[in-house]
């Protein structure tokens, strides 16, 4: 506080001295002009500026950088009503003068200073988040460089084990990079490329998508048939990032021999899709702060904890709402809220078309 109030109003007194000499140079180099114009800071200035960064530093929001220097103008004109002392006109406007230059130069120090630890802090997030991406993708490149080295050897063939260490790794990689790829179209300023498009159709690329992970992690994949005329209108990479990151969630906490379950429902004028685990659960308090950046539950720690996180901006970017029901033992059932959309004449043919595939299978 050693540039606040006291410093203030050693520089007010000093600016009105001068003033009274008759040195007006003297008075606008300490305290500036009413117009802020100076070929360099006054000294009021350089304080303020000090003092609008020391009030970030202790906790306090820019109201009460302001309300800082209204309080001190209330303060005096209050005093000099108890003392019977009366102000000069010039006097007043003296004090004004210095309370504007002294809060404005206040504020801006305090906006600067604000403005370089919002900074620091999305860059020391930027840092973290690539460098967790960096070593999660090196991770997987050296497994499957290792796999592709043994398999060139001769010595093992594609068909058993090390094979499979190949695929996790390429499915590793795939997860990875739709993810990365999710984080950025949802970001500020992106644009989503919504299209109308039949659900069966899209559930079923999801089941062909992920059914060789689930195999792979000796993970029972099971997905109801989806009703053929179900239509929603939304960005459709953007929904299968958010899904696919669901079901692999869901994969993980499974674990070998568990069953996933993936299931379609409707009620009223919204759409349900529902991911279904037969992992340990959770209890209500560990739900709620799961869909934060960096957040990971449960004992199985791998990955980076931001699935859950780009799962749900990815839905709420098409209208949509992430939600999760879940206790101890009971596993998780995570849904995806959707506007349904109406079926039009011209969406018809396209949904007896998907039947006709599913009836197919």
């Amino acid at each position: 506080m050693e540039q606040g109030i006291p410093m203030f109003l050693n520089q007010l007194i000093r600016t009105l001295e001068a003033e009274h000499r008759g040195t007006t140079g003297e008075a606008l180099a300490i305290s500036g002009s009413s117009l802020g114009e100076a070929d360099q800071q006054p000294e009021l200035g350089v304080t303020a500026a000090i003092h609008g960064a020391d009030l970030l530093a202790l906790g306090y929001s820019i109201n009460e950088v302001v309300h800082h220097y209204g309080d001190l103008c209330q303060a005096v004109s209050d005093l000099s009503i108890d003392l019977n002392e009366k102000f000069e006109l010039h006097e007043f406007r003296t004090l004004n003068r210095c309370l504007d230059n002294g809060i404005a130069d206040a504020v801006t120090g305090f906006s600067e200073h604000r403005d370089l630890v919002i900074a620091d802090e999305q860059a020391l997030e930027a840092n973290e988040r690539l460098g967790f991406f960096a070593h999660e993708l090196r991770n997987y490149l050296h497994t499957a460089m290792l796999a592709i080295a043994a398999i060139k050897s001769g010595n093992v063939g594609l068909n058993g084990s090390t094979g499979g260490v190949l695929d996790r790794s390429m499915v590793g990689l795939r997860g990875l990079i739709d993810r990365s790829l999710a984080e950025v179209r949802i970001g500020p300023g992106m644009i989503l490329r919504r299209a109308v498009f039949n659900l069966a159709n899209f559930i079923g690329e999801v089941q062909y998508s992920f059914s060789l992970e689930a195999e792979l992690l000796k993970c029972n994949f099971h997905v109801e048939q989806t009703p053929a005329i179900l239509m929603v209108d939304a960005d459709k990479d953007l929904l299968f990032s958010a899904l696919g990151n669901l079901l692999q969630n869901a994969f993980k906490f499974s674990g070998k021999g568990g069953v996933v379950t993936l299931s379609v429902g409707t009620k009223d004028d919204r759409i349900r899709i529902n991911v279904k685990d037969s992992g340990p659960g959770m209890s209500m308090e560990d739900t709620q702060g799961i869909f934060l950046p960096f957040t990971q539950s449960g004992t199985n720690k791998s990955g980076l904890g931001l699935g859950l996180s780009i799962a749900r901006r990815s839905v709420e970017a098409n209208d949509g709402l992430l939600t999760v029901e879940s206790q101890p033992g009971q596993g998780c059932v995570f849904t995806i809220d959707l506007p349904r959309r109406s079926v039009t004449q011209e969406d018809v043919p396209n949904a007896a078309t998907v039947k006709g595939r599913c009836e197919d299978r």
